[in-house]
């Protein structure tokens, strides 16, 4: 086993090791179930655990011989072999099955003795078979033997899901794994082996295999993850990453792999022209898109990340069709293509509303997974969370499910919690049409405002129809410079300067208040009291707001676009050690003024002000339909009292 500053490397000769041992127990071995209930079989039936079978074994001296296990085991080799009882040798694919099974169990015994190498349960379970383990450690003993039985099951059934995801068909439904035993390892791997026997007891077709087989893998690591979030003792574990080279496998804590797969980004890339308005939503993508590149795999750190003016989360909204979906194509596109050219791995993805799950605990376990993937250091990674006013609840909303509730406890403490490391190696992006709808605490975790407002000027209007006219047509462009009022630098200024003074009625009556008591805003003293005067004005404008307030300040000061060619010729930039990154950008850095104070304090502000006013008329909305309702009820209720 061996260790780098952000995985651990399960060896395989550790791994081979462990075969013998796990094919002796699919062969056969002894359980009496204690939690689940055996499933009725025929009385053809010679056990719980196997069919009538008709294989001849051969007994020539020096051939391996099936074990001696007694008959009323449970015998997950013949279990399985079994199912094509026409043909006396196994198929391709039963031995597949079998295969990946020995080696998903290895796996996880090779995990489990990490675990407890890691943690000193070896040394414990020295003492304890030596009779010297001291008596106020046995409390200590026994948690550390079941957290390394959720460590074990959890990393073989995840090794599983990985290692038999191309022997995937038709789903299946195995229902609930209920013999999950966490006493000690060797008899979770007895459970659980005992827990698939029963599932492939129904199996009839050959096909039927894989599926079965990995519904059963989903069902283990659900019921695990459930029961390890109320055991203690697995921080070690899930603070730290295993690597197991040879299948290409990342296991990281309750986190299922399968997921985290980099799977080919299938996604209709839109070019920076393409995006028509949105002048400052698309010059900060575009901006994004580079800095993410400058990601130092080696140090594990972005010098952006470090200097100031990374964006780590950001919040676009817009009214439907303003173009938030097209801006999310055409940064991810950019992202695409620059790891392409760079070799950088990439990894996209987005968390819809589908990932909302009935089952307690499953929504938070899908966020979970969600903000894992992104985060992996050893990717560039952009995570979307679109409609996040449907995906994650407020809180003390009677009218959000209890998923939703999670998503929202996941991502909150994911953004800015304790725990949260940003090495800027990947953003995440939360869009809505009705950011009002979204939790307070949770958007204001949103670093920076991205307005999604479309277009918005005639030559904007004009720029969208030709673009999606296309060019099969003989309509003459006229009197028209076509995508120049997309040209980014004179149009992001433009929009910028327009923040010189606050776009939202309700914080234009704060700015006139205070330039009328103290002047104009040209100290940082007197910047304080109109922040000051918004709070005032609305309480939810806490010391968060001032945060990402001055994070956008800095990024501002980082208002300059990496050229062109860093990104085309890797060596000038991108393959330059940390250092010298780090140095390269510093000289590109712009000193911070008091425009630029002003304008992100009112962009900022006015975003707040626009969702609290639109939260604000929702609810007096509804106030009124309920009131209206209520009177109707009463009119209903005389009516029929006088009847």
């Amino acid at each position: 086993m061996s260790q780098t500053a952000d995985q651990i490397e399960l060896k395989e000769d550790v791994i081979q090791a462990g075969y013998a041992q796990a094919l002796a127990l699919l062969e056969g071995f002894d359980h009496t179930p204690r939690l689940a209930k055996p499933k009725e079989r025929s009385s053809t039936e010679r056990s719980s655990g196997i069919g009538t079978r008709r294989r001849f074994r051969s007994t020539t001296p020096g051939l391996v011989t099936r074990s001696t296990a007694r008959p009323d085991g449970v015998h997950l080799v013949d279990r399985v072999e079994g199912v094509n009882s026409d043909d006396p040798l196994p198929s391709v694919k039963e031995a597949r099955v079998l295969r990946t099974l020995r080696r998903a169990l290895a796996i996880g015994d090779a995990l489990a003795e990490a675990y407890a190498d890691q943690t000193g349960l070896t040394a414990m379970k020295a003492q304890n078979l030596q009779g010297a383990l001291p008596q106020n450690h046995q409390v200590a003993f026994s948690e550390a033997l079941t957290a390394q039985s959720a460590v074990g099951l959890y990393g073989f059934a995840n090794a599983l899901s990985v290692l038999a995801a191309d022997l995937a068909g038709d789903a299946a439904d195995v229902g609930a794994v209920d013999e999950l035993l966490f006493d000690n390892w060797p008899l979770a791997r007895q459970g659980v082996l005992w827990a698939l026997d029963q599932i492939l007891a129904d199996v009839a077709a050959e096909a039927d295999l894989g599926p079965n087989v990995l519904a059963f893998a989903e069902q283990v690591m659900d019921g695990v993850a459930l029961r390890a979030a109320s055991l203690s003792g697995l921080d070690a574990f899930r603070n730290q990453t295993y690597r197991v080279e040879a299948d290409d496998l990342t296991l990281a804590a309750f986190t299922p792999a399968r997921a985290t797969k980099s799977a080919p980004l299938t996604m209709q890339f839109k070019k920076p022209h393409e995006v028509v308005g949105n002048h400052i939503a698309k010059y900060q993508s575009l901006r994004l898109a580079k800095m993410l590149m400058a990601y130092d795999f080696d140090r594990k750190l972005n010098p952006f990340a470090e200097l100031g003016g990374f964006i780590f989360t950001f919040m676009g909204d817009g009214a439907p069709g303003t173009g938030k979906t097209t801006l999310i194509q055409m940064m991810a596109g950019l992202v695409n293509d620059y790891c392409q050219n760079a070799g950088y791995p990439f990894r996209y993805q987005n968390f819809s509303i589908d990932q909302i799950d009935s089952y307690q605990g499953k929504s938070g376990q899908n966020a979970k997974a969600f903000i894992k993937n992104i985060l992996d250091p050893s990717v560039i990674g952009f995570g979307t969370i679109d409609d996040i006013d449907q995906i994650a609840g407020k809180r003390g909303d009677k009218q959000s499910s209890a998923g939703q509730q999670e998503v929202t406890a996941v991502f909150m403490e994911a953004f800015a919690g304790a725990n949260t490391v940003v090495r800027g190696n990947c953003t995440f992006g939360m869009f809505s049409n009705y950011p009002e709808n979204v939790d307070d605490a949770l958007r204001q975790r949103a670093g920076a405002r991205f307005l999604v407002d479309g277009p918005q000027s005639q030559d904007d209007y004009i720029d969208i129809l030709a673009l999606l006219l296309g060019k099969k047509h003989d309509i003459p462009l006229g009197d028209h410079d076509l995508f120049e009022a997309q040209a980014l630098q004179r149009a992001v200024a433009a929009s910028f300067e327009k923040h010189g003074r606050p776009q939202e009625e309700g914080l234009r009556v704060v700015w006139d208040q205070t330039e009328r008591q103290i002047g104009t805003l040209d100290t940082t003293a007197k910047l304080g009291a109109y922040l000051k005067a918004i709070q005032e004005a609305d309480p939810r404008f806490t010391g968060r707001a001032i945060k990402n307030i001055t994070d956008a300040v800095k990024v501002r000061a980082m208002d300059f676009e990496l050229p062109d060619e860093w990104m085309e010729s890797p060596d000038l930039f991108l393959f330059q050690p940390y250092d010298a990154k780090s140095a390269m950008i510093n000289d590109l850095r712009r000193p911070i003024t008091v425009d630029m104070v002003v304008q992100e304090i009112n962009r900022y502000a006015d975003s707040e002000f626009r969702y609290a006013d639109k939260s604000d008329e929702v609810a007096i909305e509804n106030a009124v339909r309920d009131m209206g309702r209520m009177e109707e009820a009463k009119r209903r209720y005389l009516a029929g009292r006088s009847e």
